[in-house]
């Protein structure tokens, strides 16, 4: 059996969701994991135990299989949480999101966007109409330094959209948004829990 198909069942018979799995050099062995979303409930996130079940559980299918590794490291997506299935961007719409294109945005219709630009930062919104896939929506006007006075009377950057379908994105991430102050917690924010484990 694959790792892939081992990881997926492992980890969706303890009830969690496979978000992604990687190989590093030196032998380890990366498993991200989270909780399944239901759309109209409250957010809820991975915890430290849950790494630690899912580490055990893990451990054990990987010796049955005979998979190779000298290290496992069991982990909740964080701030960056890549993006990859149509629920992925349903339950994070409204959300500010990295994405990069596979191909650049060419000249013709791109608006103000410059030519062969492929990464872009925005909130992500559902487009309008059937089919139409997915939107980010941005202002290139510069965040207001604390205590700087902004003139009422200079005008606002327009706002710009760019739509894609899930088929043109190369990759989509959460954009790793942090407030040191505390004041404003970003919803949908998930906090980093990590459980890890030696062969």
């Amino acid at each position: 059996m694959a790792l892939q198909d081992i990881a997926g069942q492992t980890v969706t018979g303890l009830g969690y969701e496979l978000v992604e799995i990687e190989r590093s050099a030196g032998g380890l062995l990366r498993v991200t994991i989270d909780l399944p979303w239901q759309p109209g409930t409250p957010e809820t996130f991975v915890n430290v135990e849950d790494c630690e079940k899912v580490t055990r559980q893990l451990q054990y299918a990987l010796e049955v299989e005979g998979i190779d590794y000298k290290r496992l490291e069991v982990s909740s997506p964080g701030l960056d949480r890549p993006l990859r299935t149509e629920r992925d961007f349903e339950r994070f719409a409204g959300e500010v999101v990295d994405v990069t294109l596979k191909a650049p945005v060419g000249a013709a219709g791109a608006g103000l966007v410059a030519a062969n630009r492929r990464k872009f930062r925005g909130r992500l919104e559902k487009a309008e109409g059937a089919g139409a896939g997915w939107q980010v929506v941005w202002t290139d006007e510069p965040a207001a330094k604390p205590g700087q006075k902004v003139s009422r009377k200079r005008e606002a950057a327009p706002l710009q959209v760019l739509g894609f379908t899930l088929d043109e994105l190369k990759e989509a991430r959460l954009a790793p948004v942090v407030d040191f102050k505390g004041r404003k917690a970003r919803p949908g924010a998930q906090p980093e829990a990590v459980g890890g484990a030696e062969k």
